[in-house]
């Protein structure tokens, strides 16, 4: 069992940087590919960013590239989210999400097994 605590969201404004973190619990966290997703409201689900077990693979969203930076320390079982540049449509309440040992990243929610209670990024204009 796995339990994803995100912390660092907040409000911003146009152009500001926030860095997400979502602390994990277990031992196994270092084999978890990890994700982070976004909901806004009205909105579905969507896909943000991901990051293999090792770190050595990652993957963004389109809307987010050059932007957002994903990466993991898994020495203090922590997957970070580096936000820069943020805009209005990036407001939404942010997820981390991890996968079950050896599984490769993906950018399905449906795939991922355990996820956080969200934290709520607001950037105003």
């Amino acid at each position: 069992q796995v339990q994803l605590v995100e912390t660092g969201g907040g409000l911003v404004q146009v152009g500001g940087s926030l860095r997400l973190s979502c602390a994990a619990s277990g031992r196994t966290f270092s084999t978890y590919a990890m994700g982070w997703f976004r909901q806004a409201p009205g909105k579905d689900r969507e896909f943000v960013s991901a990051i293999s077990w090792s770190g050595g693979s990652t993957y963004y969203t389109d809307s987010v590239k050059g932007r957002f930076t994903i990466s993991r320390d898994n020495a203090k079982i922590t997957v970070y989210l580096q936000m820069n540049s943020l805009r209005p449509e990036d407001t939404a309440v942010y997820y981390c999400a991890a996968r079950y040992p050896g599984s490769e990243i993906t950018v399905v929610a449906g795939e991922y097994d355990y996820w956080g209670q969200g934290t709520q990024v607001t950037v105003s204009s």
